[in-house]
């Protein structure tokens, strides 16, 4: 069931929920149970989505050959993870095309999903964030999907490490916001998709 993928996909695709919580945290901005629930199921819904879609290919390919392209693509994202802005504190990652309030900028902005400035994200405001973060497991999701991993399983990981992270990185967001996880995450996210594709290609 290729199971330490499933746990390191869950790890690796919430790796921004984890620095965005602790933007939260730093905020005193509080997500509620239910607006945490429904970013995670976005989340579920999206790495299911793209890995039936890469299960559904690999069926067209040879097992050695599907392992190692799902591999590929996932090292690849890897790779783009931890190109050089990755290594950047994510003020310095903003560009002012980022400020226009698409949901993608939500990733660099995250306090913009509180349109209302209550310092509480209701479960309307956690649908944008909610569809950022969901794009992240769209590319790892395709390839861990053609790689042969289960996507239940995996859509199960993701979903659930996606309530702690957001959960944890609110609790603990002002004591590690300036320390090498909360500046790196990205690049935090990329090594550990990068593994995982180095695993699923030679393991």
């Amino acid at each position: 069931m290729h199971l330490l993928s499933v746990f390191a996909i869950g790890i690796a695709s919430n790796i921004d929920n984890l620095g965005i919580g602790m933007s939260y945290g730093m905020r005193s901005t509080r997500v509620p149970f239910f607006s945490n629930l429904l970013i995670a199921l976005l989340s579920v819904i999206a790495t299911f989505l793209s890995m039936t879609a890469g299960d559904l290919v690999s069926h067209t390919l040879q097992s050695p050959v599907a392992n190692a392209a799902g591999g590929v693509m996932i090292i690849v994202l890897g790779l783009w993870s931890i190109r050089p802005g990755a290594f950047r504190r994510p003020a310095e990652q903003a560009t002012p095309a980022s400020t226009e309030g698409s949901v993608l900028s939500l990733l660099d902005n995250p306090e913009k999903a509180d349109r209302n400035q209550d310092h509480i994200l209701s479960w309307r405001e956690s649908i944008s964030l909610g569809l950022a973060l969901a794009m992240n497991c769209i590319a790892s999701g395709f390839g861990a999907g053609i790689s042969g991993v289960s996507p239940v399983w995996t859509s199960v990981s993701v979903g659930v490490f996606s309530l702690i992270t957001i959960e944890l990185g609110i609790r603990i967001g002002y004591r590690l916001a300036d320390t090498w996880i909360g500046r790196y995450a990205n690049a935090i996210g990329g090594i550990l998709l990068i593994g995982i594709g180095l695993y699923e290609i030679f393991v």
